[in-house]
């Protein structure tokens, strides 16, 4: 004999396939679930891929941490370099300048563009950035007025490793204005010629797209800026996550004298926006499941109402109230843990082959349903997330469960004689 309790027993024969109505309701209920909970995780997933891909691109290109002098140029940046150094938590430390600039090819029909220019030092970016490790053509090589850029930009401009390009900073713009305005008996100056060394693609389009490299030397030829004087530093952590307690303390260390900006006040409004927009889509995607779960109540109300008779039988024989209950709420919580269990198994596998479907959508469509230049990325991302998991199918089992108890509730207040009365 079969060691299951009697009610569970019950649910399951109840449960089993037969050609009514009534079980293809049921059937339409856990392929309604299914395809909530195989939603949810898609959609979670990405979303939670997305912020993730954001962050690593932001932690492999940017800095963690900006130092900067308060409304001036950092002119005393060698001395600051073994004090912040020292801050425990800090991987190293290096100078930059940064600022947009004007480029354009040296070709019979030259090619403009304006990227926004970073000057790094060539000894310290192998410790504080992915640029080397992201070369596609080329090599990373920024000495000797080199350039690297990104493969979008490269793309645009039409440059290859190798090729001539001018470099107009703000500074060398409005002296080129003036040299202009003061009559042609003025010698014009220059500007300054660079060589595209190397190619990079992080992942990311907006990087690709809008920065170009060089060293900090030739930066600050550019802007005019001194051999001592930079726009500020920048500071690599070993844990990311805790620049706001490397910030407190940098802080007070340095005084008010300097401005320090952590990468998550850099960019607060696109991650706040991303969590926002995650936590939206969980609560209004779990109508789906809601949805599904009406279809449970509704094939319990009629299930109940089909098996009147045999309740009233099952009491005449002297059954409890609570056996008749538990029966019924026994079928509804099955029918979740199905759609729930598939559902887990669809969304899982759409995860895993979510590129490959993406790239034949796009062949079979004829357009590019993510396309690079508006979302950033190259492939669609996607992580899977115990907790998210967790919170996905337990809820969604919850309210699978729920949804029959108002069935199961009526089913056990049945009265013997009414229910065998019944027709």
């Amino acid at each position: 004999m079969s060691r299951l309790p009697v009610e569970l027993l019950l649910a399951l024969r109840y449960l089993k396939p037969k050609r009514t109505y009534v079980s293809v309701i049921t059937m339409i209920s856990i392929i309604g679930v299914m395809l909530g909970v195989a939603v949810l995780i898609v959609v979670i997933g990405v979303m939670s891929g997305f912020d993730n891909e954001l962050q690593q691109k932001l932690f492999g290109f940017n800095s963690h941490i900006r130092i900067e002098r308060t409304g001036d140029s950092m002119n005393n940046y060698r001395e600051l370099l073994p004090a912040i150094a020292a801050e425990p938590g800090v991987r190293s430390v290096a100078p930059y300048i940064a600022g947009p600039v004007v480029v354009e090819t040296q070709t019979a029909t030259p090619r403009i563009a304006m990227p926004y220019l970073r000057g790094v030092d060539p000894e310290k970016v192998d410790e504080i950035r992915i640029l080397p490790e992201s070369m596609i053509e080329g090599t990373f090589d920024v000495d000797g007025q080199g350039v690297v850029l990104g493969m979008e930009l490269a793309r645009n401009l039409l440059l290859s490793p190798g090729d001539p390009l001018a470099v107009y900073s703000h500074g060398k713009l409005r002296q080129l204005h003036q040299s202009s305005s003061d009559g042609p008996a003025r010698r014009l100056s220059l500007p300054d010629d660079y060589v595209a060394q190397g190619i990079f693609d992080v992942g990311y389009f907006e990087y690709n797209a809008n920065v170009i490299i060089c060293s900090v030397f030739d930066a600050q030829e550019l802007f005019f800026r001194g051999a001592d004087a930079v726009h500020g530093l920048e500071a690599m952590l070993d844990d990311p996550y805790t620049a706001p307690e490397v910030q407190a303390a940098l802080r007070k260390k340095l005084g008010h004298d300097y401005h320090i900006v952590s990468w998550i006040e850099d960019h607060s409004l696109l991650l706040d926006a991303l969590v926002v927009e995650k936590n939206m889509i969980r609560f209004l995607l779990f109508f789906i499941v809601l949805v599904a779960a009406f279809g449970i109540t509704n094939s319990q109300i009629t299930f109940v109402t089909q098996k009147t008779r045999e309740i009233g039988m099952l009491k005449a024989l002297g059954a409890h109230s609570r056996l008749i209950l538990l029966v019924f709420f026994y079928q509804s919580f099955i029918v979740g843990v199905a759609g729930v269990c598939s559902g887990l198994g669809l969304g899982l596998l759409a995860i895993r082959f979510r590129n490959e479907f993406l790239r034949w959508m796009n062949q079979r469509t004829g357009f590019d349903l993510f396309p690079e230049e508006i979302y950033g990325f190259i492939q669609l991302p996607a992580i899977v997330d115990a907790q998210d998991l967790l919170i996905i199918c337990g809820g969604s089992l919850l309210i699978c469960a729920l949804s029959g108890v108002l069935p199961a509730l009526n089913a056990s207040r049945l009265h013997p004689i009414q229910s065998l009365r019944h027709e």
